[in-house]
């Protein structure tokens, strides 16, 4: 047996998430058929995080053991050949065995894409929310969000449902500007609760709005006020950027080119 760990990007607009579920596509389901076609044996494959419904990646990790069938470096190749054009493999290699895409990584990123223009636009409309109603000010949605770095009980954030044993978590940075119309906010973590980002979000955005202060977006999560975070940003608008480990096992693509470029290109 190898273990083989992946780079994928997809589209997630029309699939319930990335983890199997009964009833519904997913990215995990169509990734494993197309790993049963190559290899003709059932292949479990594990990711670095799980996305939502609707959420998109930009270099979600997964690996995957399988007994050797092609060198791993092949299986991006070969993986696109059956994959539909929602779901692309960047990179494929092969680590040692101790290597884990969830346990393994020191933190995750998102980026959450706010299009902050009086119009909509057909070409990212898919993978941005338009918020169109005020003009955000993006200064005071940072000065909010600096207070939730570092390790801290994130329980006003979290959506109901959730099997974590508890909602702390440490969030290594939080970053927030504007590229023209766009607001990007990029948020780092050990890892992140179920609807984290998403409520955040939506929060921030009160904040910019001017319909709550920073102390009253302070004072909900520190507080835990779950009831007053009623606001959850759509799904569309959040991407899971990448993962973050001590060595670095994809070589051809730097981390930092990961995200669709093209969203903030026409926008500088």
């Amino acid at each position: 047996m190898k273990r083989v760990a992946l780079l994928v990007q997809y589209d997630g607009t029309n699939y319930s998430g990335w983890q199997k579920q009964n009833n519904a596509t997913t990215v995990q389901e169509i990734l494993e058929e197309a790993l049963l076609e190559i290899t003709h044996n059932v292949v479990k494959t594990f990711a670095a995080g799980r996305t939502d419904a609707g959420v998109h990646a930009s270099g979600q990790v997964v690996h995957f053991d399988v007994d050797y069938i092609i060198p791993g470096n092949s299986y991006s190749d070969v993986l696109n050949g059956l994959l539909p054009s929602t779901i692309r493999i960047l990179e494929s290699v092969e680590v040692k065995d101790c290597w884990h895409a969830c346990y393994s990584a020191m933190y995750r990123h998102y980026r959450y894409v706010i299009n902050n223009s009086k119009f909509s636009n057909l070409f990212i409309d898919n993978w941005s929310w338009h918020r169109y109603q005020k003009v955000l000010d993006e200064d005071l949605m940072l000065i909010a969000s600096k207070r939730m770095e570092g390790e801290h009980d994130f329980f006003a954030f979290q959506k109901s449902g959730s099997n974590r044993a508890n909602s702390i978590t440490k969030l290594k940075n939080i970053n927030i500007k504007r590229v023209e119309d766009l607001i990007l906010v990029d948020i780092k973590a050990t890892g992140f609760l179920y609807g984290m980002v998403r409520l955040i979000v939506g929060q921030l955005v009160l904040v910019g709005e001017k319909k709550i202060s920073p102390e009253i977006f302070t004072d909900r999560w520190l507080n835990k006020k779950k009831k007053d975070v009623k606001e959850s940003a759509p799904a569309k608008g959040l991407c899971f950027v990448n993962a973050i480990y001590e060595e670095n096992v994809f070589k051809k693509i730097n981390n930092k080119d990961l995200f669709p470029v093209f969203l903030i290109k026409g926008f500088s």
